[in-house]
């Protein structure tokens, strides 16, 4: 599965202690979280509830400009991401639900996470911050740093450095055979090191809307070294339960995954 990971095995090494006590003070919090029983129980019965279907994951690269939504409306269940919401007063699609962990994500767009009705997947920490109120629209999930793809939700998720993996599991859980990335240009035109917390320009031009991080909100930049390892893990798991993931994103950078055209997914049975 994903043991012994030589990439990862080659991380400057931590005190396991220190490690090992952090985590388990962090589980420990969340799960004394009447939320985090309410959450744990929504996940759980949506454990393998769309067993053998076929899920399409809106990610947030400018390509997604690109795709033809009308080819998704009603067609098959879809993830959006972040503020995927930017994308509404452009179409009528809507996604089946929308999926949110970074920090910062989830403070700036909390007012829609608050309004809408739609599904929603989030990190917890949107809920203890007080960012986001509970509903039964949404589950909240507990992250880990544990690399390790989480093929039952409802325990714990790993971040893996993008949102993407995050749906990636998710889909996983809810028995997806056939999952397809659009929108994964997998590159960014604002450039610098890897993870860290930096102040929007004017527009973005790193994602499909030029407001997405603009007019000086803080983004964190992107990390594509682990996110690719973060997809490979992904990949393997998915393969290992005779399941797959492709990527039907026009153009990018990202061959971790075959390429497939939207339309060729969506009929093939």
């Amino acid at each position: 599965m994903d043991n012994g990971d030589p990439l990862l095995l080659q991380r400057p090494s931590v005190n396991p202690y220190f490690s090992a006590a952090g985590l388990v003070r962090d589980r420990l919090c969340w799960d004394l979280n009447i939320e985090s029983w309410r959450s744990r129980e929504r996940l759980k019965r949506l454990k393998d509830k769309f067993k053998g279907e076929k899920a399409v994951i809106l990610c947030n690269g400018p390509s997604l400009n690109k795709v033809d939504f009308d080819l998704l409306n009603g067609k098959c269940y879809t993830f959006g991401l972040n503020k995927v919401n930017l994308l509404f007063s452009r179409t009528s699609f809507r996604p089946s639900c929308v999926v949110a962990v970074n920090s910062l994500v989830l403070e700036q767009n909390a007012e829609f996470y608050n309004s809408t009705d739609l599904p929603l997947f989030l990190d917890s920490v949107a809920f203890v911050k007080k960012w986001v109120k509970a509903g039964d629209n949404k589950c909240f999930l507990h992250s880990t740093s544990f690399q390790k793809f989480a093929r039952d939700c409802s325990i714990s998720i790993n971040q893996g450095f993008t949102v993407t993996y995050v749906a990636m599991q998710l889909a996983f859980h809810l028995g997806f055979r056939d999952v397809a990335l659009v929108g994964c240009d997998h590159s960014f035109a604002t450039k610098g090191p890897a993870n860290k917390t930096v102040e929007s320009g004017k527009e973005d031009l790193s994602h499909f809307d030029p407001t997405y991080f603009s007019g000086g909100v803080k983004w964190q930049l992107p990390d594509i070294f682990e996110s690719e390892i973060s997809y490979g893990r992904a990949k393997r798991v998915y393969e290992a339960y005779n399941r797959k993931i492709v990527n039907c994103t026009e153009g990018g950078y990202l061959e971790v995954f075959d390429r497939v055209g939207l339309e060729s997914f969506l009929s093939s049975k």
